[in-house]
């Protein structure tokens, strides 16, 4: 998917940053606005997030709309709903963060869950960072105590696995 938008928007590095703005933060698109689910957005916000003008944004859209591929990726967009791991800390809840060597490696969110359960460890959030969007995916684990650090050699035997933080 990233690869088709940014071949597409490659020449407009302004409005590329923009779409990818607009990915991250899990907005979409309908006619010429821009929402989070069910929230307008304004494009002056937007370019503040992305470090354009509003007319960028406006030409983005504009741009996404006219090509029918990007247009069917930007109208069915949904937000992914609230993260806990900026406040897990503050819950009593635990964080692990998984980077792998191949992030589309089959296995390695089964393999964490299976080891938190085996250890009585409920997994309360998996959020995974798409390989094709991001530069450097991660798997976070909101678990729903803190994780023992005996844990993390475990983890780290998962086929794939490169690199472990417990927090």
């Amino acid at each position: 998917m990233w690869e088709r938008i940014r071949s597409t928007l490659e020449s407009y590095p302004e409005r590329l940053r923009v779409a990818r703005t607009i990915l991250e933060n899990g907005l979409c698109i309908h006619d010429d606005r821009v929402f989070l689910n069910q929230i307008e957005i304004p494009t002056a916000k937007i370019a503040r997030a992305a470090g354009v003008d509003r007319r960028t944004v406006a030409e983005t859209v504009r741009m996404v709309n006219t090509d029918s591929q990007l247009r069917t990726i930007f109208s069915q967009l949904e937000s992914a709903g609230p993260s806990l791991r900026g406040i897990a800390k503050q819950l009593g809840l635990g964080v692990v963060e998984i980077t792998a060597g191949d992030p589309k490696k089959v296995g390695i969110l089964a393999g964490a869950a299976g080891l938190l359960a085996e250890a009585g460890i409920s997994i309360r959030q998996a959020l995974v960072d798409d390989p094709d969007l991001d530069p450097d995916p991660k798997l976070v684990l909101i678990t729903g105590r803190t994780v023992p650090g005996t844990i993390i050699p475990e983890l780290l035997k998962i086929d794939g696995v490169v690199k472990v933080s417990v927090y």
